[in-house]
């Protein structure tokens, strides 16, 4: 309904202006009406919106507010615009003024979504003509997933991969151009270790293909650490290895290549799974650009030298014992760490090409833990004046994912847990549920049906129980909850999308050409309702970068549905009812279709 709220807030504005002349406002009048005053109603009986601002400005005016509601309800039915799409409002309790829109504007809205792939969703118009000086910016940078090498992606990558691939589906639909980049920590001390501990144990995976499985690698990395940790002799020649891995020792640079792309393939048969699309650009990328970052900084005299190291001191970051905390730029060793590689990535994606990816928003989704070191290397990017004007950067922070004892998940023996374990279970528990089910339901269905319902079923599952947390808060991991075919589940929206397919079945045509749309039942109007939400729901999710309001969203319009097809006859009912509701059964499926297409969520026909 984004373009009857647009309709009814400029009327809303003009009614504003006839009440309370911008002349005569105060300034604690001015703020009440500033912004939006039109609100989504709280409860259906009070319609489609509220206008709450009368009984702010009762008080502050001294006037009661059912008669200042009186006078902007008097000036809205002047409004010809506002008449033709709305009903005549009506003043309830202190003051609240509700609005119902007319059937005969639902009806018109519906229809517009017949055949209209985008369902009335609109896509943003950026300005690109080539004789505009500075043409709109549509590129926008999503940093996610980012696992480590010769390490296994664990229940942590999760979280940041499936939201950040969401956000990526969420910002392309709506008309950004988006890279989706994979920042894999490819780099640094730990290749030191790891190469010189290979060296001595199994030489010939630094020269060979496929000699070990990652979860070898896991383990000898493991082993390179403690070592690392341990002997001093073992930890110097780490280093010295890290030297020359960074001056493009050919040896070291085969070896390391090696361990990455032993690495690669392991996260690609998840990213496959899951239906992830990324581009790898890791810290190494940045490797050359990590001295034009500290020479940048010296010339602009932000680094200060702290026992040999290049620091920078930010207000307010203090360490435990309550004095100012040192920012590590380049260590004394001549070193740099991931603070020195998250600015030269800050700077590049914001510089123009060709010496930059030129977009004019950059949004990192990890993990809360890292809200305070994204925090500082966002002010030292503002303070070196790396960060246009026009352009933002944003850290997209999730919590964590816990187990039903409210700790964090991790295996019997308390390890963090594989996610590729994760998703093995998951399959495997949607597989035995289905299964008892068909023994229930006394259906025989093969092989090749049982495993793609299952996995469609159990990839489903994971993907929803997460994106349909608010994604700052830690939430509790449960098999049984996000399996359930109850509730807000992955499962229970499937299950409406098979209902309709059904229908279809039965004889249903759902690909309704008629004009002559008619409701008469209540049920009907409110799926209507609902269905018209959507491109409000996927504009506020644009903004907040929030995508449990769109799981939210999906998981009321099935529960109205499966109201709907429980209480009002589809197929047996006559004229116009039987194709009218058959089109809302059609819009119904594609709304569900499209929003679980946008959470990166596989759907069904049958289950």
């Amino acid at each position: 309904m984004l373009t009857i709220s647009t309709i009814l807030e400029e009327a809303l504005d003009k009614a504003f202006n006839e009440v309370f002349p911008k002349e005569g406002r105060s300034s604690r009048t001015s703020s009440i009406l500033t912004g939006s005053n039109l609100v989504p109603a709280s409860k259906q009986e009070f319609g489609d919106f509220q206008i709450n601002s009368a009984l702010s400005l009762a008080k502050e005016m001294k006037r009661p507010p059912r008669h200042l509601a009186q006078e902007i309800v008097d000036q809205l039915q002047k409004n010809n615009d506002f008449v033709k799409i709305c009903n005549p409002p009506l003043i309830a309790g202190p003051g609240f003024i509700n609005l119902s829109i007319n059937t005969k504007t639902l009806i018109s809205e519906i229809k517009c979504r017949f055949g209209d792939k985008r369902l009335g969703v609109p896509i943003k118009k950026f300005n690109r003509k080539k004789n505009e000086e500075k043409p709109d910016n549509n590129r926008v940078i999503i940093d996610f997933s980012s696992p480590n090498i010769a390490k296994e992606m664990h229940v942590g990558h999760l979280r940041s991969t499936i939201i950040g691939d969401s956000l990526a589906r969420i910002l392309e639909f709506c008309g950004y151009e988006v890279l989706r980049l994979n920042h894999v920590g490819d780099w640094g001390t730990q290749f030191g270790m790891l190469i010189t501990h290979l060296k001595e144990v199994v030489p010939e995976v630094l020269h060979t293909e496929d000699v070990v499985e990652i979860s070898d690698l896991v383990n000898f990395y493991r082993q390179a650490k403690q070592r690392f940790d341990e002997d001093q002799t073992f930890k110097d020649k780490s280093r010295s290895e890290v030297v020359s891995l960074q001056k493009g020792d050919q040896e070291s640079l085969i070896a390391w290549q090696l361990l990455c792309n032993q690495s690669r393939k392991e996260f690609q048969k998840i990213y496959d799974r899951l239906d992830i699309k990324l581009i790898e650009r890791g810290e190494s990328f940045y490797n050359k650009f990590l001295v034009d970052v500290v020479d940048d900084l010296t010339n602009k005299n932000l680094l200060i030298n702290d026992q040999g190291a290049k620091c920078i001191f930010l207000d307010g970051v203090l360490g435990k014992d309550g004095k100012p905390q040192p920012i590590i730029i380049q260590k004394s060793d001549g070193g740099f760490n991931y603070t020195t590689t998250d600015l030269a990535a800050i700077k590049y994606r914001l510089a123009s090409p060709p010496k930059g990816d030129g977009v004019f928003r950059v949004i990192y989704v990890t993990d809360a833990g890292q809200a305070s070191h994204f925090s500082a290397v966002f002010k030292i990017a503002k303070l070196a004046n790396w960060i246009p004007t026009d352009c933002q950067i944003e850290h997209v922070p999730f919590g964590l994912v816990q187990g039903v004892d409210g700790k964090k998940l991790k295996t019997r023996s308390g390890e963090t847990v594989r996610l590729v374990d994760l998703l093995d279970e998951a399959v495997q528990r949607a597989k035995k549920d289905l299964e008892n089910r068909l023994e229930t339901e006394g259906r025989s269905e093969n092989e090749i049906f049982i495993n793609k319902v299952s996995t469609s079923v159990g990839i489903a599952a994971i993907k929803y129980a997460d994106l349909s947390q608010n994604r700052v808060s830690n939430y509790q991991f449960s098999f049984d909850k996000m399996l359930s075919l109850q509730g807000n589940t992955a499962p229970y929206l499937l299950y409406a999308l098979v209902r309709i397919a059904g229908i279809s079945r039965k004889g249903g045509d759902l690909n309704v050409l008629s004009q002559d749309i008619q409701f008469k039942e209540q049920q009907e109007w409110t799926l209507v309702r609902k269905l018209l939400q959507l491109d409000s729901v996927i504009a506020e999710v644009e903004k907040e970068l929030l995508p449990n309001r769109l799981c939210g969203y999906l998981f009321e319009l099935s529960q109205i549905f499966n109201r709907f097809y429980d209480q009002v006859p589809i197929l047996k009912a006559s004229e116009p009812s039987r194709t009218s509701r058959l089109a809302l059964c059609s819009i119904t499926a594609d709304t569900l279709k499209l929003g679980m297409s946008l959470l990166g969520i596989p759907t069904l026909e049958r289950m």
